[in-house]
């Protein structure tokens, strides 16, 4: 299986790491914000605990001390954290690293830590947190795609199944979701139909 998925849905409760497993998704990162160290812990640990025993891999958004001690295997970082995590550590723990990056500096900065992929975003507009950047296009997918290489790329921010196609064609290795699963009437039909598009690549 590649990794991450070309499905990535992005999530932010147990729930849905629960509802994602049983419906058999491969990659499901949980970012939950503003949590103290302890809740980080159990939270993270409650997680894997539902993957335990399933194909399905967690990624742990940001909370890099909590992923070694829970002994998660896979963890992703927006720029800040980068800034601030310690990467020595998280190679120590045997971690598989994302980066988020939203210009050409953040780029640059993301392959100096030699991610195991690069997550380039918002490709589209979207609502669910305030952004600094403006939409990228799909056409910067190409661009970003010629400039990593080798290393995973994945589209995050506003994308709707319908536009799967011509994001994977402009050179997109996965593509994240979070709106089009979260805010769906039919979120496991929904589901269903990215793991469909998945399938079909594969």
């Amino acid at each position: 299986m590649p990794y991450p998925d070309r499905f990535y849905p992005v999530v932010d409760s147990l729930r849905w790491v629960k509802r994602l497993t049983a419906l058999g998704v491969g990659t499901i990162q949980l970012r939950a914000k503003e949590l103290n160290d302890s809740e980080a812990l159990q939270l993270v640990s409650d997680a894997l605990e539902i993957t335990r025993n399933t194909p399905t891999k967690l990624v742990v958004n940001d909370y890099w001390r909590a992923a070694i001690l829970a002994n998660a295997q896979h963890l992703h970082l927006g720029q800040e954290d980068l800034a601030e995590a310690d990467l020595h550590a998280i190679r120590e723990a045997k971690l598989t690293l994302g980066i988020s990056t939203h210009d050409d500096a953040e780029l640059e900065n993301a392959l100096r830590a030699d991610p195991d992929y690069v997550a380039l975003g918002p490709i589209f507009p979207t609502t669910l947190k305030s952004m600094r950047f403006a939409p990228q296009g799909i056409a910067k997918i190409t661009e970003w795609k010629k400039r990593v290489g080798n290393i995973p790329l994945v589209a995050i921010g506003g994308i709707k199944f319908e536009q799967a196609a011509e994001i994977f064609a402009a050179g997109a290795d996965s593509i994240a979701v979070v709106s089009d699963v979260t805010q769906n009437a039919d979120p496991d039909a929904r589901v269903k139909q990215w793991l469909g598009e998945s399938a079909k690549a594969a």
